[in-house]
């Protein structure tokens, strides 16, 4: 239903309270009254079957009384009078309501169904949309519409705030007020029994009054039109989002190694950098970092210089920089004689540059320039600390038209309280970005270069850029996942998990199945030279754990001794696991590889998520991962590996040299590939795969299927 009579909702010609009342602090009186202060123009019709009045306003005794069908209602009546009154409003014309009841999920009518069911059942009739139930309401500022019981009056301006938290909802309202931020519009969404945060991204995303979104996020109820919505919105005015519920208490059953890794928080991480939206950890960063993206320019790159009139403050900033995965800018050698020309010979000649305490107004100004027309810097940091020498202000003043003139964008921070409070006010009236310490302007030069880089990943063609596979290719795998799905089984065997990565094209290491000890001593025969021994059974997923698996093993004797030996080893260890036979594969011989992981894992609200990271028998305890949505193309693919810390590694180092990364990036193409062609896959490991300057090579997988209903739905990304 998306946006359909949103009009109704957002810019109402008249509204009816319908539960008004006269009774003092109770919900009625308290929307009643911020109704009539907000300056609303159109009418305000109240409903009360026991007042001739309320507020001083003509009251009406029901909603087949009201003189014209109100565009919004809002109601805030007793839980069983719900579903009827949006059902008489319906009738009536009204397009919009605003459901400020909370316990219509917790009450049933007669028919067994809950109100909330029934209420939306009522609205879905007629077409008229629903704002809550159980929310704190709406405000439209610059229309004067506060259709809620805040405690406060908002503020107009041109920042949308979409919360699912009603307590948080009137601390943010505290808090902006105090500090003069105001709201194009203030939504509560309670409930989001009809309207979600995907219907009002959409609205907002169109919306002229609004330039920036804040979204205090709960959970998400419809993953595609979030996304959908989101990207859409992102691609002309930021989105930044609190996410709440990082930590999930209690372990993780999973069959693979992915399930157990890729946590809720880390799935929402990436549906959030899917969808275009910058997360922020607090409120007050919600508010510091639009801030900062309203008044700065974007980032041509990453690379931060750093100036100061102290090098203590210089140092923290650096420090801050470095150790938050920031960039610290190398300037040009002809920006360094530059400054050396004007600059004290003891100043710090690096970056930070340190331009000593005695400096006047003019020395701010040529470091400031010679720093802006460096092409290794794309941005400048300014700290200063309070000098005897030359107020703060006047410094400021001098400071403020090079930098509302320059290209690149210009961060300052003014330490004190008390002597750079004028120097702070100047650079807010100039509209200049400006901070208190020097960690809170490294954050935030941080956030410009997380939002650049989000948005960069969004502007990109979503089409994968791996060879689609062929007709022959998907039906090959298919027919691999169809028989263990006909044959009763979830998991695969692993020579059968390799099939499916083979018809992808992805290097597995080559394994054959034996159903006994002396069937696997002729395979090894067959095969030459070392092999590997692995138990097979449907329970157990990781051999290694019960012994479930011998390296190494040179002759055919070898490999019918350790067969025999793990048989009896297991089934004592897993009395209760079915082995149905060993997997027999040839010893890869890379000594300089890299152990990876790639996996992918089925999120309830998202679904297929691919995980990238630091593979081999201790994975969860290395714990280096990172996730992200599929389809991926090269750059998405880039961007999954590159936020691991064995990326380095892959990179090269000492007599190690770099990995084949594009051998690399086209196998989790193809993965990608493989989970949009089978949407059978529900889980998905491959552990380790090899990596070095030869390519990829994947020695273990294991691959759980779900047999799908008759009308499957597509991958919601």
């Amino acid at each position: 239903m998306s946006t359909r009579n949103f009009e109704a909702l957002f810019n109402p010609q008249s509204v009816a309270l319908i539960g008004a009342s006269n009774r003092p602090r109770s919900v009625g009186a308290t929307v009643m009254r911020n109704l009539l202060a907000s300056g609303f123009a159109g009418p305000i019709l109240p409903v009360n079957p026991k007042h001739k009045a309320v507020a001083g306003v003509l009251a009406y005794p029901d909603v087949a009384s009201l003189p014209l069908a109100p565009d919004l209602a809002v109601v805030c009546t007793p839980p069983r009078t719900v579903p009827g009154l949006i059902a008489e409003l319906g009738s009536r014309g009204t397009r919009a309501a605003v459901v400020i009841t909370a316990g219509l999920d917790q009450e049933r009518d007669q028919q067994g169904q809950s109100l909330q069911q029934a209420t939306l059942a009522a609205a879905r009739s007629y077409g008229l949309r629903l704002l809550g139930p159980n929310c704190v309401g709406l405000m439209v500022p610059g229309i004067g519409l506060n259709a809620s019981f805040a405690h406060t009056q908002p503020l107009p301006g041109a920042i949308a705030f979409v919360t699912q938290s009603g307590a948080l909802a009137t601390v943010v309202l505290d808090w902006a007020k105090a500090d003069g931020i105001g709201f194009s519009s203030f939504i509560s969404l309670g409930n989001s029994v009809d309207i979600d945060f995907g219907d009002v991204l959409e609205y907002l995303g169109r919306d002229p009054a609004t330039q920036a979104i804040l979204l205090y996020i709960e959970s998400i109820r419809d993953a595609p039109k979030f996304i959908k919505a989101a990207q859409a919105a992102a691609r002309t005015k930021p989105i930044i989002a609190v996410k709440a519920g990082r930590v999930s208490e209690g372990a993780q059953a999973a069959f693979s190694h992915t399930g157990a890794l890729a946590g809720a928080d880390d799935v929402f991480e990436a549906a959030l950098r899917r969808a275009g939206i910058l997360r922020v950890d607090t409120v007050e960063d919600l508010f510091n970092a639009v801030a900062t993206l309203a008044r700065t320019r974007p980032l041509p790159g990453e690379r931060l210089a750093i100036f100061t009139n102290g090098g203590g403050p210089g140092v923290m900033a650096t420090d801050a920089l470095v150790l938050r995965g920031g960039s610290l800018a190398t300037l040009a050698p002809t920006t360094l004689q530059r400054l050396d020309s004007f600059l004290p010979a003891n100043w710090s000649h690096g970056n930070p540059v340190d331009i000593i305490g005695d400096a006047l107004p003019a020395r701010y100004v040529q470091t400031l320039q010679a720093l802006l027309d460096d092409p290794s810097a794309d941005a400048v940091l300014f700290i200063h600390s309070p000098s005897a020498i030359v107020p703060s202000h006047e410094i400021a003043l001098e400071l403020a038209p090079t930098i509302q003139a320059a290209q690149r964008n210009v961060l300052t921070c003014w330490l004190g309280r008390e002597s750079t409070a004028a120097a702070r006010r100047i650079c807010a009236e100039a509209g200049i970005p400006t901070y208190d310490t020097p960690e809170d302007a490294v954050d935030a030069f941080l956030q410009m270069v997380h939002y650049r880089r989000t948005q960069a990943l969004l502007m990109e063609d979503r089409t994968p850029t791996a060879p689609a596979a062929s007709t022959t290719q998907r039906e090959k795998a298919r027919s691999v996942i169809e028989a263990a799905l006909h044959a009763g089984r979830e998991l695969l065997t692993e020579p059968e998990a390799k099939q499916v990565l083979a018809a992808y094209g992805i290097p597995t290491v080559a394994t054959r199945f034996a159903s006994t000890p002396a069937a696997c001593a002729r395979l090894a025969a067959e095969m030459g030279g070392p092999v590997a021994l692995k138990i097979v059974s449907p329970e157990i997923s990781h051999k290694s754990d019960v012994g479930g698996v011998v390296l190494d093993l040179k002759t055919p004797d070898q490999v019918r001794a350790a067969a025999v030996a793990m048989e009896r080893h297991v089934r004592a260890v897993r009395p209760d696991a079915t082995i149905t036979g060993f997997s027999i594969q040839e010893m890869a011989r890379r000594p300089h590889a890299h152990e990876l992981i790639i996996g992918v894992a089925t999120d309830p609200i998202f679904g297929p998520v691919i995980l990238f990271g630091q593979g081999g028998s201790a994975v969860e305890v290395i714990g280096d991962r990172a996730v992200a949505l599929p389809p991926l193309n090269l750059n998405r693919a880039r961007d999954l590996v590159a936020r691991t810390r064995v990326a380095r590694l892959l990179a090269g180092y000492r007599n190690h040299p770099s990995a084949d990364m594009a051998a690399l990036y086209t196998t989790l193409l193809r993965v990608a590939q493989m989970i949009a062609d089978l949407p059978e896959i529900g889980e998905l490991d491959i552990n380790p795969l090899l990596a070095d300057e030869q390519g990829v090579l994947a020695l273990d997988a294991r691959l759980r299927v779900l047999s799908l209903p008759p009308s499957q739905p597509p991958s919601p990304m």
